[in-house]
């Protein structure tokens, strides 16, 4: 059940036909850099969803103090009850399915946007694609040698081949092979979410949401594909904090197993 609660920030007006779902948890030292990305983008025809999930770190002041900042931002501060990034990511992006917008994407608030970012989205939806993965790039600003920059890339290339091959991603129904699909940096039609059912109620710690969604729409249509024009530059505190192995065996199957989650 979405348990959403509307914020302060003009939540009841139809979104711009893009809008962005930005799920939130105690962000307050990332956050802002992530809206002034979005900021910055050469597409500026889009809404910002940022759903909240029970921030106690001043996150939501910093939201409302950017979109203060930033008049001509279409800026929503929705707040989701409901624990888990699938929920908070389904809250974020039916509010764009309800309230008008053609087009959802998706990134997370410790990740920044390159500035073609919606862009490239645009264009993607534009050439036909229903569902767009994005590429995943660590962010610059972390401490990560270049060397371990390229063995997170290549970590990447090697997840995305085995998810092709792996027995949990076939099966009958499925009108393409699997797409590894980047949570924080995805994008798909409204239509698309809601024939597809969008992403599962549920908590990181359960199930990948957006492993699941790319499974749903696999059933539904062959207009997805990988865009690699399309960058977000995400955050590797999970790598640092568990190191490459065990970060690689918690996305594949949740193998490792650590005590907390929420790296902050």
């Amino acid at each position: 059940m979405n348990t959403a609660q509307s914020g302060s920030l003009g939540s009841l007006a139809p979104t711009r036909r893009l809008s962005i779902a930005v799920p939130m948890l105690n962000e307050a030292k990332l956050v802002r850099q992530t809206l002034e990305s979005l900021a910055a983008q050469v597409e500026a025809n889009f809404t910002v969803v940022v759903v909240d999930n029970g921030s106690t770190d001043g996150s939501c002041g910093i939201v409302e103090a950017f979109a203060a900042e930033n008049p001509g931002m279409d800026i929503r501060l929705l707040h989701e009850a409901e624990k888990g990034t699938g929920a908070a990511a389904d809250t974020g992006m039916r509010f764009g399915v309800d309230h008008g917008a053609t087009w959802l994407a998706r990134t997370d608030a410790d990740c920044l946007a390159a500035s073609d970012w919606t862009a490239r989205i645009v264009a993607g939806f534009e050439a036909g694609l229903e569902l767009i993965a994005g590429q995943l790039v660590p962010r610059h600003d972390e401490g990560i040698t270049a060397a371990e920059r390229r063995m997170m890339l290549l970590a990447v290339e090697v997840a995305s081949f085995f998810g092709r091959i792996r027995p949990g991603n076939k099966g009958e129904g499925y009108l393409g092979p699997y797409q590894m699909l980047p949570g924080c940096n995805m994008a798909i039609t409204s239509d698309m979410y809601h024939r597809s059912g969008g992403f599962p109620r549920t908590r990181i710690e359960d199930l990948h949401e957006d492993r699941a969604l790319s499974n749903q729409v696999r059933k539904l249509t062959r207009n997805y594909a990988l865009r690699r024009d399309v960058v977000v530059y995400g955050s590797s505190r999970r790598v640092k904090a568990w190191g490459l192995k065990n970060t690689l065996a918690w996305y594949a199957d949740h193998r490792y197993r650590p005590e907390h989650v929420d790296i902050r």
